[in-house]
């Protein structure tokens, strides 16, 4: 290390390959250390809450993530992971839908952020609006995750059909997404 730009370079390598390998506790201490080196380092500190979030640490998860907003008020990637995160657990959803909200405003029309704003709208309880959202995110990005959650509303929705065609495009797409054969598991669907 000769700068320290070369010493932030190599904590994210570090993190990242450690994040590949789903050795998050690993990857958490990485991060932890890169931000106490580099206190303040926005990119940093979002790495480690979302590493923090599969280690199921939600508290500081969601501290971690309102230090980047602080810091960064225009990180979009910020409020829709943590508005995500709290839809996902079905915690404080209409604080998650303006989280989202903001987001879209920062970012317009990103699918992402626009999936995440779908699945606000499944948990609040609007299911034709959730579909509505999650059609349109899933047509800018026909990513494997938008159709394990545009699949499971249409499927919840009595659409079983059309969730079947969603989850089989998005397996053709990436079989091995964590987040669709999740989906498929806990709803026990076969294809």
């Amino acid at each position: 290390e000769q700068t320290a730009a070369d010493a932030r370079a190599k904590f994210v390598a570090e993190s990242e390959l450690l994040r590949e390998a789903k050795q998050w506790a690993e990857a958490d201490k990485v991060l932890a250390a890169a931000n106490k080196a580099f206190p303040n380092d926005t990119d940093l500190l979002y790495e480690q809450a979302m590493i923090v979030e599969k280690l199921d640490r939600l508290e500081e998860m969601e501290r971690l993530l309102r230090r980047v907003i602080e810091l960064k008020p225009t990180h979009h990637h910020a409020y829709n992971a943590l508005g995500y995160s709290l839809a996902e657990r079905k915690l404080r959803l209409p604080e998650a839908r303006t989280l989202i909200q903001k987001a879209l405003e920062l970012s317009p029309g990103e699918p992402f952020i626009t999936d995440s704003l779908g699945w606000v709208e499944y948990r609040l309880g609007n299911r034709e609006e959730a579909i509505r959202i999650l059609r349109t995110a899933y047509q800018a990005r026909p990513d494997p995750e938008i159709a394990a959650h545009l699949g499971e509303v249409l499927w919840i929705n009595g659409q079983t059909e059309e969730a079947r065609k969603i989850w089989r495009e998005g397996r053709s797409r990436d079989a091995s997404n964590d987040v669709l054969k999740e989906t498929l598991a806990r709803l026990r669907v076969d294809l």
